[in-house]
């Protein structure tokens, strides 16, 4: 445009948004500095992501409006190419807008992990108990809902013989 006047389909661009008027209308907490975490570029887990977002978003507010306004601004590539395309005023509220980010980035969720994963996580032969120990608690924490006693009897079962095998 190089000085240019603005025309009126270019100003169409800048006036048109995908939330309804009432999210548009928000505005940013008094000492609002933006988050320090990582854009979604589209490739990776949408649900970690939207944990994330909310983690950090919760130190300034829980305004559902606010929390539309500024998801977008953490989006890069595809995932913001997707987001600029969705049709003017379909945004009205924080649930929509994960519930549509979801959806479309549904393909990037891992394969979530069951405690039936456990059966197979054995202590290999010669392998110290602290080892395994690191070993198992790393899949342990990406098994949602697991409770401590099938964690703790999947351990037990999974223990060589020896000293620390009860």
């Amino acid at each position: 445009m190089n000085g240019s006047i603005p025309t009126t389909s270019t100003l169409n661009l800048f006036c048109r948004h995908l939330f309804i008027d009432y999210v548009m209308g928000a505005q940013l907490p008094i000492m609002w500095k933006g988050l320090n975490i990582d854009c979604y570029d589209g490739t990776t887990d949408p649900d970690e992501h939207i944990d994330v977002y909310i983690t950090h978003m919760s130190l300034y507010t829980s305004d559902n409006a606010v929390l539309c306004r500024v998801f977008p601004t953490l989006l890069k590539e595809g995932a913001l190419s997707w987001f600029v395309r969705l049709p003017p005023n379909s945004i009205d509220c924080f649930e929509t807008l994960v519930f549509k980010f979801g959806t479309r980035f549904a393909t990037n969720r891992p394969h979530h992990l069951t405690s039936i994963t456990l059966v197979n996580i054995l202590q290999e032969k010669g392998e110290s108990l602290r080892l395994f120990m690191e070993r198992f608690g790393k899949v342990v924490l990406n098994i949602r809902n697991l409770s401590s006693d099938v964690a703790i009897h999947h351990m037990v079962m999974a223990l060589q013989p020896g000293p620390f095998f009860g």
